[in-house]
């Protein structure tokens, strides 16, 4: 095994309450670092015969956190999530008002890419679960093409319905068989936060990122929008346009929602805790 030597204690940063979620100020590189310290911490607790808990990063958007306002179960896994990185520009834009001049977006799928050759450099073992049989093979071609030695351990395409006990725990089996250091979960929000969540005590050590359609992206299977349009916050427009079907209540009924919400904060007359309470 490849163990960093150039990180020593690696905090994630502490976050900030947006509309009663805790969002993670931070960046790509960041994140990055408190992963592969996160794998080195693994890998000593297994050279001394110990387990350590595991963690879970939620990539977080406008729609996580409605549909966090709407449902406290949802509110409370993104709070347990060991970060939870600002995915879409209004989050973005929320966390410059309350104070975070400097921050960027920290986007599922260009993290994934961070990791990804961070674990190529490093021997981190990596396990896909999410996306469509037919697009993991694809995916782990193109990961493969771009980050040469890295290594894939195992993937697994769960059904479009709730695992049986016995299909869930083979993919536990399979999972901690593979000895995999880090776990990228692409089922969409909220599934993904409640896989992870409900994972944790059974995965011990090991790192979980909620990743979103980035497996549909890096296995090109979903055109991502141009660069200009995510950096002003129109990537909403460019997918609703190309999965108006799959989409269309999210941006057209949910998505805008946040708004009042982040402006009742900014302007001091909500309060939202991050506790559980509102």
């Amino acid at each position: 095994m490849t163990l960093r030597n150039d990180l020593q204690t690696i905090a994630p940063p502490a976050k900030q309450n947006v509309v009663g979620v805790g969002i993670s100020p931070t960046s790509y590189e960041e994140a990055t670092a408190v992963c592969g310290h996160w794998v080195d911490e693994r890998r000593a607790a297994q050279r001394e015969g110990r387990e350590i808990p595991s963690r879970y990063v939620a990539v977080t958007s406008v729609h996580g956190l409605v549909t966090a306002a709407r449902q406290p179960e949802v509110r409370a896994i993104l709070n347990g999530a060991d970060m939870a990185t600002p995915d879409g520009m209004p989050v973005v834009w929320a966390l410059r008002s309350f104070g975070r001049r400097g921050q960027q977006r920290v986007y599922g799928p260009t993290l994934t890419l961070h990791v990804c050759e961070q674990a190529a450099r490093f021997g981190h073992r990596i396990f896909l679960y999410g996306g469509r049989p037919e697009t993991l093979p694809v995916l782990i071609a193109n990961l493969k093409n771009r980050f040469p030695g890295i290594a894939i351990v195992d993937s697994y395409s769960p059904p479009f319905r709730p695992l049986t006990p016995e299909e869930d725990a083979e993919c536990v089996r399979r999972i901690r068989e593979s000895d995999a250091d880090i776990v990228f979960v692409g089922i969409s929000t909220p599934k993904q936060e409640r896989w992870m969540a409900e994972h944790k005590a059974k995965l011990p050590g090991v790192v979980m990122f909620g990743v979103g359609a980035a497996f549909d992206f890096h296995a090109g299977r979903v055109e991502q929008a141009p660069a200009w349009m995510q950096r002003n916050g129109l990537e909403w427009f460019f997918r609703l346009t190309r999965e108006p079907g799959r989409l269309w209540k999210r941006y057209v009924l949910e998505t805008p929602r946040f708004l009042p919400l982040w402006a009742m904060q900014w302007m001091g007359l909500k309060k939202f805790s991050i506790d559980g309470s509102q």
